[in-house]
């Protein structure tokens, strides 16, 4: 079919998808018929995949994260599996197990489509007792006799790995209830993805992962290191925070090259990230079909980016560095003798304000005990900001989030 004659170009398609996926809602219809369009503006329909280091598996480039309420969004899964977004997000944690028990009556349901899906989900447990217990909880939840991929779920030290974990893995493994190994990491990203290269058995590693930590030297380094150990890489928190709201030159250039290109200022992150091949798939955060589709629509268009492209992120990144904590935990909670949790208190700020997640981000916040956060309240966080390399205002942010969260 010629696209253009038929009055549905891929930008035109892309520019009806971002803007479904800001927020609007569609009617049954309207949506059924920008599916059946969708279909004919992208090919074949389906997302692409890429290898997942050596584990011999090609996962979809676009996953989907489940934090949020599956149980009543099943149409929503049936779409996802419909689109190709075939790997399945979750922990034993999100939702008050909610997530999982969701998945659990997807596969009920569908049960011919569970082998279609990379289901990865994730223990807060470290002890081997621990994990395994919460293994086969979530292995009920979501009635399946195995996972793909289990994550140890945010570590911020590869010692909370240990000769324990390596044999209960192999165990694990050999017991057919996992098939690969894991950890996600939101702080000190880069020292936990290059100590899991020496290790050896690591499987796959989801970390935070966006346009402004893919220009860190560091940060490349690690990719790098994990690249050539084999271990599949999966990004998070892909955003970056914020949103392009026009307010410098590079901001302004940026839009109108989105706006050029057919994509949302959202689209365009996705894309910047999918543009480092070592990167095998995001996972996204989409509790909506509107969403869904307009990340599966992006993920679909084969359109490169330019130099142009990727270097204007590069400076935007560097401009609104203040606004941005890079993880590294290690470095600002060091500088206050560890006595507060700088990079969780940042984290809930990030959930809270830049992905619209305030109930998570007060479940994040709420851990930490009453007496702990009016002592944080106290404590002079100059040390902290002399030594963050992004310059952020630490003890201003951390206020905030108390205020704010409490």
């Amino acid at each position: 079919m010629n696209k253009e004659k038929s009055g549905f170009s891929r930008r035109g398609f892309l520019k009806t998808a971002g803007i479904a996926g800001i927020g609007s809602m569609l009617s049954v219809d309207s949506f059924a018929k920008i599916s059946e369009q969708f279909a004919q503006s992208a090919g074949d329909g389906i997302v692409p995949k890429r290898a997942f280091g050596k584990t011999g598996e090609n996962v979809p480039i676009l996953g989907l994260g489940g934090m949020f309420d599956i149980p009543s969004n099943q149409l929503l899964m049936k779409q996802a599996v419909k689109w190709g977004v075939t790997y399945w997000d979750t922990a034993d944690c999100y939702e008050g197990g909610n997530s999982e028990r969701g998945i659990g009556m997807y596969f009920e349901k569908y049960p011919e489509e569970t082998k279609q899906i990379f289901l990865v989900t994730k223990s807060d447990a470290r002890d081997p007792d621990g994990m395994s217990s919460l293994l086969y909880r979530s292995l009920e939840r979501m009635k399946t006799s195995y996972v793909d991929l289990y994550f140890i779920h945010g570590i911020s030290s590869i010692d909370e790995l240990d000769n324990k974990t390596k044999n209960w893995v192999e165990k694990t493994k050999a017991a057919k209830k996992i098939r690969f190994f894991g950890f996600s990491t939101h702080s000190n990203m880069e020292d936990c993805m290059t100590g899991a290269a020496r290790l050896g058995w690591i499987d796959g590693i989801m970390m935070t992962y966006n346009f402004r930590l893919m220009h860190s030297d560091r940060m490349k380094r690690a990719v790098e290191v994990c690249e050539k150990a084999g271990i599949g890489l999966t990004a998070m928190k892909t955003q970056g925070g914020g949103q392009v709201k026009t307010s410098s030159e590079t901001e302004l250039r940026m839009a109108g090259r989105f706006m050029k290109n057919g994509y949302t200022d959202k689209q365009a992150r996705l894309k910047a990230v999918w543009e480092n091949h070592y990167i095998a798939s995001i996972c996204s955060q989409m509790p909506s079909i509107n969403i869904l589709m307009s990340n599966a629509s992006v993920a679909m268009d084969r359109t490169k980016f330019s130099s142009v492209d990727i270097d204007l992120f590069r400076r935007y990144a560097g401009e609104t560095s203040g606004a941005y904590c890079l993880g590294c935990t290690n470095i600002c909670e060091s500088a206050v003798a560890g006595t507060a949790p700088v990079g969780n208190l940042m984290r809930c700020l990030m959930y809270s304000r830049n992905y619209n997640e305030q109930g998570w981000a007060r479940e994040i916040f709420n851990k930490i005990p009453v007496a702990d956060r009016e002592r944080i309240l106290k404590l002079d966080f100059s040390p902290a900001e002399q030594k963050c390399p992004q310059q952020m205002e630490i003890g201003k942010l951390i206020k905030e989030a108390c205020f704010e969260l409490s």
